[in-house]
């Protein structure tokens, strides 16, 4: 019995916790999250009610990627706008984060330097000694979706046994949250799809086929004994009327092949042709995966916005002769704007400017990312990656 009853304790790791208050907290934190639909924002509540409850300074919740061999996210809290610009890019899963990636079980440290499997940390990055680990399991746990990492245990050397307990159980009642949000994200896209299959449809059935019937009423009146004025005026009409039809032929078009009014694609491509004239230059754009199939509308607006941003940040300080911008659409959307300028300049404090403030805003509410860094020939590379 005591052999089932350990069993039963790793899959409800609360059945750990002695403390009534903690398991108060505990629940509090996790109807917090369950109340969170929108994934961008239930990332940030595991991620900041994890490090309250355990007591930890800093607190981080890594993505894997598709291949399940390293992070395509990591979204930190308990840092500044200044410590995250000095550590650089974001971890990718090599050390002790990968070590939960290829052995996704629970880690506890006293020291995490200490552990073999410990790559150090770049310069400018904060001191962190005591370390704690879980993953994120999805679909009743047979899937790791990602891992939660917390670090400097406050007002102790080391996080507890009850600490890991917690944040064991926080992750639990996080995976079934994450697979609920994959869940209503999939209802609402197969919502979309069919109103737009009934739109193209109505489109189809109805206004062509009557457009159609009243080119072939018109076409008849030109052949009557009638003035050469009216003829001519209704061979105009007749022309208007093709047009129309073209038109409402590529809306349907549009409704069938993009998520979003117009496609992102096309949205991106006349943003770039937009501004060109105050760059100087054309950006070379260029797209990867279902970019209007996949996008949804919030998405797509944030995306235009930090496109734009980011090619007036070049217009105003790059300087650069070539800009490249590229959309991609995987596990994720990222899109990534390059040039070959002067590089990135920050204001005399080290801290971002609004520009760039407002685009890493943008991307750590919907749950994901923004990096600043250089290109190989001293430009400066902007990525901007979130969850769809």
């Amino acid at each position: 019995m005591g052999g089932q009853a350990g069993r039963y304790d790793q899959y409800v790791p609360y059945k750990r916790v002695d403390d009534p208050e903690k398991l108060r907290r505990l629940m509090d934190a996790v109807l917090m999250i369950e109340a969170d639909i929108e994934l961008a924002g239930l990332l940030r509540h595991i991620v900041e009610e994890a490090a309250t409850l355990v007591g930890a300074r800093y607190g981080a919740l890594g993505v894997l990627n598709e291949s399940r061999t390293g992070l395509d996210q990591f979204l930190t809290v308990g840092l500044d706008a200044a410590e995250e610009l000095a550590i650089g890019p974001r971890p990718t899963g090599r050390g002790v984060l990968g070590l939960l990636i290829t052995d996704p079980e629970s880690l506890r440290l006293a020291e995490l330097e200490a552990h073999p499997e410990s790559y150090g940390f770049p310069p400018g990055h904060p001191p962190m000694k005591s370390f704690l680990g879980v993953p994120i399991r999805v679909r009743s746990g047979t899937e790791v979706w990602g891992n939660l990492y917390l670090t400097e245990k406050q007002g102790a050397d080391e996080f507890s046994e009850e600490d890991e307990a917690l944040a064991e159980a926080l992750a639990l009642a996080a995976g079934i949250a994450i697979e609920n949000t994959r869940l209503h994200d999939r209802v609402r896209v197969l919502s979309v799809l069919e109103d737009r299959d009934r739109i193209a449809l109505s489109l189809h059935d109805t206004v062509i086929q009557r457009l159609y019937a009243s080119g072939l009423t018109l076409q008849a009146a030109i052949r009557l004994p009638e003035n050469a004025r009216v003829a001519e005026q209704v061979g105009e009409v007749i022309d208007d009327l093709d047009a129309i039809i073209d038109e409402i032929r590529s809306t349907i078009f549009e409704l069938t092949d993009a998520a979003i009014p117009g496609g992102l694609r096309r949205a991106v491509l006349a943003l770039a042709i937009e501004l060109a004239p105050t760059l100087g230059i054309r950006p070379q754009v260029s797209f990867s995966g279902q970019v209007d199939n996949l996008v949804p509308q919030p998405v797509a607006d944030h995306v235009l916005a930090v496109l734009r941003e980011s090619l007036t940040n070049a217009s105003k300080h790059a300087q650069a002769t070539r800009i490249v911008v590229s959309l991609k659409v995987g596990d994720g959307l990222t899109l990534e704007v390059t040039d070959d300028g002067v590089g990135i300049r920050l204001r005399h404090n080290g801290r971002e400017g609004l520009g760039l403030g407002n685009m890493r805003t943008r991307a750590e509410r919907l749950g994901g990312y923004f990096n600043v860094g250089s290109t190989d020939g001293g430009g400066t590379r902007l990525t901007w990656h979130v969850p769809i």
